[in-house]
């Protein structure tokens, strides 16, 4: 009885046959549209260079800075409040710096707010690594 029922589930006259799904195909949208295929560029390390903005190192040091600053901060679990009074700004200009808004920020601000953390700053200056046209500029956490 089983060979008679998978026989008959295999192809009835003037029934469409269903083919199964191709992996090679490209998704559907919700619509119904087969979605374009998503070109994919390497990026410089500065998604500013990359977007060009013409000061696209300054751009990257900063948010370095940011970064390491916003560390510091969770690492010694202040609220925004306590931050506020450390580094002898105004509360909702904290919240500018955690969530990256750093228009009213330079660097040397920020490296300001390091030291003001219990930091020491360090720069240094070296010779470029010789397969680089120019020199460049990053930000380093010693433990």
């Amino acid at each position: 009885m089983r060979c008679d029922m998978a026989a008959s589930r295999q192809a009835r006259p003037g029934k469409k046959q269903v083919a199964k799904r191709s992996a090679a195909k490209a998704p559907r949208s919700p619509h119904g549209q087969r979605a374009a295929r998503t070109r994919v560029e390497v990026g410089s390390g500065n998604v500013f260079r990359d977007l060009g903005r013409p000061d696209a190192e300054e751009r990257q040091l900063k948010v370095q800075m940011a970064m390491r600053v916003n560390g510091l901060i969770a690492d010694a679990g202040m609220t925004q409040a306590q931050t506020a009074s450390r580094l002898g700004i105004l509360q909702p200009h904290v919240s500018d710096l955690i969530n990256y808004k750093l228009n009213r920020f330079s660097v040397d601000r920020l490296i300001h707010f390091a030291t003001l953390l219990g930091r020491d700053v360090e720069i240094v200056i070296r010779p470029r690594a010789p397969h680089k046209e120019s020199g460049s500029v990053s930000v380093l956490v010693a433990a």
